[in-house]
């Protein structure tokens, strides 16, 4: 007998070698597929239903879309308190963390232990604990007012008052920074240091240098946390549920919060699942504007110094 050709030896190869590897990816297949797109599919069809998780869903086309645009107001409201939440929170932490990732991007003794420590609470800053913590500091009686009392300045119920509970809320958003400062400081860490001793070559201070070099070097960077931060920001949940509750007078219903009460507190899962199609949605959306205004403004080197 002759050898099988070289043509078909290599395909058998080819083929043990597929197998091989979707029996290795197999757990995370199944996993996907079970746990992930099951469940997808599941909630896009819930959403043209009437389902409260005691009966059978009984199919209602649109009903549910058409009651949240035209006869919902809270949920205008909370659409309308979380995209304020998104508009200031956002663009708060994102300096913050890059200030902070500027400071800590130094040549020091000890500096490790220093970024170490600064992290830190950014291992439990969305826990349920952090948020009880926060309530108690933002209270009428909290440390926040027992501090301003020191300077004689009365303090006011931070978080049962409609002006000002929202801004705690951003105010522990901006506060949970760990996660984008460490993406902003391996960033830090790739500008090259030749631009810098260029620029103070030709007598360029701090502020130029910032402004020429360390932000169109860190827009990939930016870019990817601004993407980021707002799609966890339209998912702000923990706080809002644990601190305000929603309140007071809804100033802080956010929208996650609004889903999940229509959903396991109303039992209303058909009307919940549309709320969250819509929100997955939002999101898409300015994830694509984001994308989409990317080439004006996010520089990448392997453009030749061009923005894409």
């Amino acid at each position: 007998m002759t050898d099988p050709k070289p043509g078909a030896r290599s395909r058998r190869r080819g083929s043990k070698q597929l197998v091989a590897g979707y029996v290795f990816i197999s757990p995370w297949l199944i996993g996907f597929l079970l746990l992930t797109l099951w469940p997808i599919g599941q909630s896009f069809y819930l959403s043209f239903t009437e389902y409260s998780l005691l009966e059978d869903p009984v199919w209602t086309g649109t009903a549910n879309y058409a009651k949240i645009f035209t006869d919902d107001s809270t949920f205008r409201k909370s659409l309308s308190v979380t995209f304020m939440f998104v508009l200031f929170s956002v663009p708060l932490k994102l300096f913050f963390s890059l200030m902070v990732a500027m400071a800590l991007n130094k040549s020091i003794r000890g500096m490790n232990i220093y970024r170490t420590a600064i992290y830190f609470p950014s291992l439990i800053g969305g826990s349920i604990a952090v948020a009880a913590l926060w309530r108690n500091m933002f209270g009428l009686d909290g440390y926040v007012n027992q501090v301003l009392a020191w300077f004689g300045i009365e303090g006011v119920g931070w978080i049962s008052n409609p002006d000002t509970a929202l801004g705690t809320l951003i105010l522990l958003n901006t506060w949970q920074f760990g996660s984008t400062m460490v993406i902003f400081l391996a960033g830090l860490k790739q500008v090259p240091g030749e631009l810098y001793e260029s620029a103070s070559v030709d007598g360029a201070g701090k502020f130029r240098k910032f402004i020429s070099i360390t932000l169109p070097m860190l827009s990939p960077v930016m870019f990817f946390n601004l993407v980021l931060g707002i799609i966890g920001s339209f998912q702000t949940f923990t706080s809002a549920f644990i601190i305000t509750k929603g309140g007071p007078i809804n100033s802080t219903y956010m929208y996650a919060l609004f889903l999940y009460e229509k959903a396991f507190k109303h039992y209303q899962m058909g009307y919940a699942s549309a709320l969250a199609w819509i929100l997955l949605t939002i999101v898409a959306l300015l994830t694509l504007i984001n994308f989409a205004a990317s080439r004006y403004w996010v520089f990448y080197e392997s453009d030749g110094g061009k923005t894409k």
